[in-house]
């Protein structure tokens, strides 16, 4: 370490850095609230809910356009069937009517010929119908899924609420307090202070603890250690490795 540039020295009472210690350490505080109510385990559940919501109304316009598909394919099926039935159910009427046999045995065979078509339809019909059943069973079962969803979600959202107004209220007492432990520091520390701990990663004022700046933790030299000695009680110390401020305390091994 070399020596604090005099032109940045500022002059303050040892209490008066003690309590800068205790402004860091509620800042940190107000600090940590902030990055629990950004990483809430609570809020990722609510996300990954409406993900969850979200994709099964997709699933379920889906499936809805499938079932509409195969109703309208299904009253068609039966129409096939109905006019095949009622097409044989003339040409049987026919029969008792005909007495030429060439005409007779024409329309057999179209009898015939529309017996098939019928079993045909039938088939058809028939497979429609449980292609149907399927479809609605499983929208069914996503609108119940749904259900279940929306109900995990209201509870989710309840949860969450419940742990940001417990984090709001950490927060907001940590605020307080800090404002009334900064509210006896010199404006000119305070605002050096703040604007060291925006460029530092959130730490502005560091103990010297044992001969080691807490703020990079990197140790002092004996002769570092000789000059902070020397220096007036008053003096506020950087760091000047860190270049933060280096509060003075009964376990700073002076």
């Amino acid at each position: 370490m070399g020596h604090v540039d005099k032109r940045c020295a500022l002059n303050a009472d040892p209490h008066e850095q003690l309590t800068l210690l205790d402004v860091q350490r509620l800042d940190l505080e107000i600090d940590r609230v902030r990055h629990r109510r950004a990483g809430l385990p609570e809020m990722v559940r609510v996300r990954e809910l409406e993900v969850q919501s979200r994709t099964l109304g997709d699933v379920i316009t889906k499936a809805a356009v499938e079932v509409s598909d195969l109703e309208a394919d299904q009253r068609k099926a039966d129409a096939d069937v109905d006019l095949v039935r009622m097409r044989a159910e003339k040409d049987r009427v026919l029969l008792d009517t005909i007495n030429d046999a060439k005409q007779l045995s024409n329309l057999q065979h179209e009898l015939e010929s529309l017996a098939r078509r019928q079993s045909e339809l039938e088939d058809v019909e028939l497979e429609i119908m449980e292609q149907l059943e399927s479809a609605q069973k499983a929208h069914a079962a996503h609108l119940a899924e749904r259900d279940g969803v929306a109900a995990d979600l209201l509870l989710a959202r309840q949860v969450l609420a419940e742990a940001l107004a417990a984090l709001a209220a950490e927060e907001e007492a940590a605020i307080a307090d800090r404002a009334v432990t900064a509210r006896s520091l010199p404006a000119e520390l305070l605002a050096l202070y703040d604007k060291l701990r925006a460029d530092q990663g959130g730490v502005g004022a560091a103990a010297l603890y044992r001969g080691r700046c807490e703020g990079c933790r990197i140790e002092l030299t004996p002769v570092d250690i000789a000059r902070i000695r020397a220096a007036a009680e008053t003096e506020v110390l950087r760091c000047e490795e860190c270049r933060r401020i280096l509060i003075r305390t009964a376990d700073s091994g002076l």
